[in-house]
């Protein structure tokens, strides 16, 4: 999806890699997008950094919606303090990727589906971490 040249300057340019994130997905159109959050990077990232066990698997077909739900997981488990302090839909990326239509506009377009009452437990969890 980038070129490799290009490569070095989304992972350098810390003020403005979250918006470019956000930006190289508007060149592909997902039609569902599966997350493996039995484990996440709370700090750190992506091949290194400290770990905390999550325990979830999810899926949606909205780009905005499954990473705002993404970072609510992160505060459930006490990420970096730039995550904790920030709501969701403030975050750079997440901000950005609304900004340019990428998907859906705040916490209340997001519908969590669930099979089990433990489950439906932890999804209001994050459904109130998605508002904050």
């Amino acid at each position: 999806m980038v070129h490799g040249k290009n490569m070095t300057e989304l992972h350098t340019s810390l003020l403005s890699m979250r918006k470019m994130i956000a930006e190289v997905n508007q060149a592909y159109d997902p039609s569902l997008i599966v997350i493996d959050a039995i484990e996440a990077f709370v700090d750190g990232g992506p091949m290194t950094g400290e770990k905390r066990t999550a325990n979830i698997i999810y899926a949606g077909t909205d780009r905005v919606a499954v990473d705002a739900v993404g970072v609510a997981i992160l505060k459930e488990l006490g990420s970096k303090k730039d995550i904790m302090q920030k709501p969701v839909f403030e975050q750079q990326q997440i901000a950005r990727a609304i900004e340019i239509g990428l998907g859906i506009k705040g916490p209340g377009d997001i519908e969590l589906v669930t099979d089990d009452i433990a489950s439906e437990e932890r999804a209001e969890k994050i459904m109130k971490l998605l508002g904050s």
